[in-house]
């Protein structure tokens, strides 16, 4: 059995998040065109082809238990914008990680980012009861770190080599994580932010 049961519907006041499907696969490659959102990325799916097989391995996995993908939708228009997972499940040890979030550039610094965390978040704390869930990013992305430093995360520090990026360089991972502890606190500063 899954540890997350199938299907997860999140919804917020701006956006919602409903379970990637391959109705969705034509607007996620659209959006996935901007080459703003892999600049920092180690594994981009800068092609459409990338996108696809991405997309594709995401509702596989799925499958398996190895990860949740989710569509993001803006709800004043309906739109496709963007997609984000709960990945790295452990559930022996209640955690997780949430990740391979990426919105239409239009959509940064919006406030939807925020709220689709707060929804993750919500659901990881509240249905799941994870004791940590863990984010990260590239430690030369600075919008990222601010992103998740925004949303409450406690920064633990670098990995160094952790990856090596599709250009053959290795990427030294910035860790991030929220435990239960701390999830009243996150939460009432995030709700917060988003009103």
């Amino acid at each position: 059995m899954n540890w997350i049961e199938h299907p997860v519907n999140l919804e917020g006041e701006k956006v919602k998040l409903v379970p990637l499907d391959s109705a969705h696969f034509n607007d996620l490659v659209n959006v996935a065109r901007n080459m703003q959102i892999w600049e920092y990325v180690s594994a981009k799916c800068d092609t459409d082809d990338k996108t696809m097989n991405f997309l594709r391995s995401a509702v596989l996995k799925r499958g398996t238990g190895e990860q949740y993908p989710f569509t993001v939708i803006d709800k004043g228009s309906n739109k496709v914008i963007g997609h984000t997972m709960f990945h790295n499940l452990v559930q022996v040890h209640k955690k997780l990680e949430i990740g391979w979030t990426w919105y239409h550039p239009d959509y940064w610094r919006t406030g939807c980012n925020r709220e689709c965390k707060l929804l993750m978040l919500a659901y990881c704390f509240e249905v799941l009861g994870t004791g940590r869930v863990q984010l990260q990013t590239d430690e030369i992305n600075l919008r990222s770190k601010a992103a998740i430093a925004g949303i409450g995360a406690t920064f633990e520090g670098i990995i160094r080599h952790d990856r090596i990026k599709d250009n053959g360089d290795f990427r030294n991972t910035a860790m991030y994580s929220i435990i239960s502890t701390e999830w009243s606190i996150v939460k009432a500063v995030l709700q917060a932010k988003i009103k």
